[in-house]
């Protein structure tokens, strides 16, 4: 018999996929396709979509860490920061959007919320649907989701995220057997 959650969990995410523009994941991928560099971040369950992402930015073979490791190098100018955060108003994602500007750096964002303090740093801004706590301010609506607070962004993040990997591979002309060669081989 057929899990009737993951149906309507799966029916809710087909729905909402339908709000996300494809020109916001091209203007995304312009700016991995131009950076000397690529950082990600992201904050919470959205920060375990974003780290996914960046290991596979590593395996299209493009120089990627992630902020916060104690091996992520300094950004600089020509590099790119890309943020995962659903409100846009993460404390120590918005310390990391200045000073990435600050050092010159490009600003891509996953978000829900573009007019907030992330999203008005950004040179590109990928919008998803969805609510956090944040945004709603201490009440969710749940005629939104069927789920919990947040979590339609971060599975949509997931998502999207994958939608530019597999746009990435075909503008850079690779196979899955090139992201293969690049996968860890020491797990």
């Amino acid at each position: 018999m057929e899990c009737k959650i993951l149906r309507d969990i799966i029916a809710e995410l087909n729905r909402f996929s339908k709000q996300v523009k494809e020109e916001d994941l091209e203007k995304v991928a312009d700016e991995i396709l131009q950076a000397k560099h690529i950082f990600v971040a992201g904050a919470g369950r959205s920060g375990f979509a974003a780290r996914g992402f960046a290991n596979r930015l590593l395996h299209l073979g493009f120089a990627v860490s992630f902020v916060g490791e104690p091996t992520t190098p300094p950004i600089q100018e020509g590099d790119l920061l890309i943020i995962g955060s659903g409100s846009g108003t993460t404390g120590s994602l918005v310390v990391s959007a200045k000073k990435a500007k600050a050092q010159g750096a490009h600003i891509a964002t996953i978000t829900i919320a573009p007019e907030k303090t992330i999203g008005s740093m950004a040179d590109a801004v990928l919008q998803l649907p969805g609510t956090t706590r944040q945004l709603v301010e201490g009440k969710a609506d749940e005629s939104v989701s069927i789920q919990p607070v947040g979590t339609v962004f971060e599975q949509l993040s997931w998502l999207t995220y994958d939608a530019l990997v597999l746009y990435l591979l075909k503008k850079t002309n690779q196979t899955f057997d090139d992201l293969l060669a690049r996968h860890a081989n020491m797990e």
